[in-house]
Order: C-alpha cells, then structure tokens, then sequence
C-alpha cells in the first residue's frame, strides 16, 4: 500500500498556533501605554473647555447673594432716610445695588425672571425695585430656576421685607 504525502498542514496544538502567529497578534503592552496616554492628554486639554452647568447650591446662592443685596438697600435706605432703587435688568442678567453700586450677574443656564411694579410712588417704575426711608417698598419677586428647582427672592411692598423662598417642582 502506498501512503500518501499531505503538503504541509496548520498545527493542531495551541502551542504550535501561537508560535505561528507569534508577530501579529494582539497589542503590545507599549502600545496600549501609548493608546492610554494619548487619551488621558485629549482628556486633559477637553473636558476643561465643556461648559459645566450651574449646581443647586450655586443657584441657592445666587438667591441669597441677590436677597443680601436687596437687604442691603432697604437699610441704606433707613439709614440715610433717602429712597433707594435696585435696578433689575433681566436682558444683562443682571441685579444692580442703588446704594453701593455692588452687581449680581446671573449665569446664561440659570432662568431669570421678575416680576416689578408697573406704578410705583406714583409714578412709573420701570426695571427697578424702589426702597423708602419708611422702609416700605415698591415690591417685587425675582425668580431663579434651573431644571426644575428654583428660588423666588420676594420684597415686601409694605414692610419692604426681603425673603427667599425655594419654588416647588417646576
């Protein structure tokens, strides 16, 4: 009987398949060192340049930064016993102190939103919140917000009284 010769066949062990495929095969551990590094740089030089939106407790301070100022011109007002004007402008974003000139700017995330007196005194008030030597006040609510949670900082008419008070689910 005469036996037949077979050309060269693949190993059949794992061994001989691993020597066969000994330069091709998988990442080297310098290149996935490399591939590692160059991703922690783009890291690195990226995630500063994302805009991080303004938290609660940031918000929450805002409120309280604006109803400081507020305050503050209610009792300049007294003090001096001259009327004192808070100027709101809601395009800039803005809450500007009539007594010390102190402004409070509003990031471009947060919603702003007031509500003024159309009348004040007798005359027409415009974007301003107006504090009294009495300590009485033209009134007023300016609302901060963002997703979903708020705060509304309230002026008194009458007392001319200052609060912030946290808005419920919007």
């Amino acid at each position: 009987m005469a036996r037949k010769v077979e050309p060269d066949r693949e190993p059949t062990s794992s061994a001989g398949r691993a020597d066969a495929d000994r330069g091709e095969a998988g990442f080297t551990l310098l290149e996935i060192v490399c591939i590692v590094a160059i991703l922690s740089i783009l890291a690195a030089i990226l995630l500063p340049a994302f805009p991080r939106g303004t938290s609660r407790s940031r918000l929450e301070s805002y409120a309280i930064e604006t109803a400081g100022l507020l305050k503050a011109d209610r009792n300049a007002a007294l003090r001096r016993r001259v009327a004192v004007t808070t100027q709101i402008d809601a395009g800039a974003r803005t809450i500007r102190s009539g007594a010390t000139g102190r402004v409070v700017r509003v990031p471009d995330d947060v919603g702003f939103d007031a509500v003024l007196a159309n009348r004040c005194n007798q005359r027409p008030a415009g974007p301003t919140i107006r504090f009294f030597a009495s300590g009485m006040s033209c009134g007023g609510v300016i609302a901060l917000t963002r997703l979903g949670t708020g705060y509304e900082i309230r002026v008194n008419w009458l007392t001319g009284g200052v609060e912030v008070a946290p808005l419920s689910r919007l």
